[in-house]
């Protein structure tokens, strides 16, 4: 496996021993209370560091990552794609959003016992904390890899892009379809598909794809709607 410095110097970010040694503290304070409370599935300690790190931070060589300040992660469960980017670039703001309190009052206890100055764990439904005049249209890009539909997903996340910024989708490799059923509900959301690109480390191919969407236009007041109904409705 590979260990993170090399990770780090593939991707080009910065390294430094207390990056790894975040990193690391996290891994291990995340599987322990794993045993208490589902917060990840992957248990085995190299399969963590692939699927959870790397996979989270093979977005940072995109133009849309490199020229954002602030960023959101809407629907970030254990802290992914949210923790490994903030440890990696301390200089950038995060909010993390979940709908269950349980993981972001251990996201932001273990941001406070680790350091990890730059993260504000928040707990709430994206459709209701959208709607909040110090969040709406306030972040440069926002980052997920929530299991939901597209045309759901964008309407959870495109609200929180101020416009001239990005979402960045994680989506399955077999996603092209359910992309390509969303491209209205994100037209009516003020977005455009700009690309879709399938990265890998060195010849190291990921489970995700990355869908770029440009945000070119405000989201009109009626979106998102009422907590509930983007996933049982999608626009179509």
């Amino acid at each position: 496996m590979e260990n993170l410095r090399d990770v780090f110097r593939k991707l080009q970010i910065d390294y430094s021993p207390s990056k790894e040694d975040l990193l690391m503290a996290y891994m291990e304070e995340i599987l322990e209370l794993n045993q208490h409370i589902n917060l990840t599935a992957i248990t085995d300690r190299e399969e963590f560091i692939k699927k959870h790190y790397i996979d989270s931070l093979l977005c940072v060589d995109s133009n849309e990552f490199k020229s954002a300040k602030t960023i959101i992660d809407v629907g970030t469960g254990g802290g992914f794609p949210g923790i490994p980017l903030a440890i990696a670039f301390p200089e950038k703001k995060f909010i993390l959003i979940d709908s269950l309190n349980k993981r972001i009052k251990i996201i932001n206890d273990l941001c406070a016992k680790l350091g990890i100055r730059n993260v504000e764990a928040i707990h709430g439904r994206a459709e209701e904390l959208a709607r909040r005049k110090d969040m709406r249209e306030c972040f440069d890009l926002c980052v997920s890899r929530a299991v939901a539909n597209m045309s759901t997903l964008s309407e959870y996340c495109l609200p929180f892009v101020k416009r001239g910024g990005a979402f960045i989708a994680y989506k399955g490799p077999d996603c092209g379809e359910e992309v390509a059923a969303a491209a209205k509900a994100i037209k009516v959301l003020g977005g455009k598909i700009a690309r879709e690109e399938s990265p890998s480390l060195e010849g190291l191919p990921f489970e995700h794809k990355l869908i770029f969407i440009i945000k070119e236009n405000n989201t009109g007041s009626k979106y998102p709607r009422k907590a509930g109904t983007p996933s049982k409705e999608p626009i179509s």
